[in-house]
Formats: C-alpha cells, structure tokens, sequence
C-alpha cells in the first residue's frame, strides 16, 4: 500500500481549494508532500519560497503534510520523495483534459507512478489562482478564496489604485 502522495503545483497563490485537497489526500495518504514548481512558463507573483512559506502557514497543524519545492520532471521528483502517487485537483469538466494529458504523459515516462484525481468541496470548484490574482488587483474582498495572511499579501502586491 502506497503512503506517500505527492500534491505538486505552482501554488500562486495557495487558496483554500488547495488547502481543501491537502486535507482530503491526508485522509487518504499517512504522508503528504505539498510539492511547489519552479515554474519558467508561468510568471508568479511570489517567489518560490513565498509560497512555500504561505504553505507552510496554511497546513500547520497537519501531521504527516510536509511543503518543499522542485525543479524538472514531476514524475523525477515522486520518484526521489518515494512517492508513488500524484495528486491532482480538476474543478471543473475543463481541468480534467489538461490534467487528462498530463497523467497519461506521465505514465508514459515513469509507468511506477499513479495520478489520482481529487474533486474539492464544491465550495471551492470555481476558484482559480489566476482569478483569485485579478480580484486582488481590484481590490475585492478575498477573505473566502484564500487564508487571510494570503489575501493581504496579495492585495499588497496587487492592489491598483483606483481612478475614477
């Protein structure tokens, strides 16, 4: 039986949709590894190690779910954590052929590795880090999309001032 999962993604920002999917896969798996990307396509907000400190904040109190980073192949990574299984979160029909892809493109380099899908609360299906970003930068009230300490370290970046 496999133990260790392995819940890899940018995490730009983490929101409660991710935290969400920690809790479930810890419900399934004895150990957790929140694996943060570096990610040379995407251009994020914060800093890897940003991100692995907001992490770090949102899972405290979670035994067994431990936050790290890596570069290169997803499947290299698991296979170096021993992690036999990757987590995936799809809200919603149109995440699923993304991650679809991405599952088989990964059996196909190391067949030793499973994805599993997860669903989150249906509270959480529409929340996306992109849109989460573009709310901040207006200004809007984040407190249901991401921990608080999230929500003010965005609006910090974000925030644009208004002109009227």
């Amino acid at each position: 039986m496999c133990q260790i999962a392995l819940y890899p993604g940018t995490f730009d920002p983490v929101t409660n949709g991710h935290i969400d999917l920690i809790r479930r896969a810890h419900e399934i798996f004895s150990d957790v590894i929140v694996a943060v990307a570096h990610n040379p396509h995407k251009q994020p907000v914060f800093s890897v190690n940003q991100r692995m400190s907001m992490l770090k904040q949102a899972i405290t109190g979670m035994d067994g779910v431990m936050v790290t980073h890596f570069d290169g192949l997803v499947v290299d990574f698991a296979r170096k954590m021993k992690a036999k299984v990757l987590v995936r979160g799809v809200r919603m029909l149109s995440d699923f052929e993304y991650e679809f892809q991405m599952a088989l493109t990964n059996r196909k380099l190391s067949s030793d590795i499973e994805t599993i899908f997860l669903m989150p609360h249906e509270s959480y299906s529409y929340l996306s880090a992109k849109l989460i970003k573009e709310a901040a930068a207006l200004g809007a009230d984040l407190s249901s999309f991401v921990p608080d300490f999230v929500g003010q370290a965005l609006q910090k970046k974000l925030r644009r001032p208004r002109t009227f």
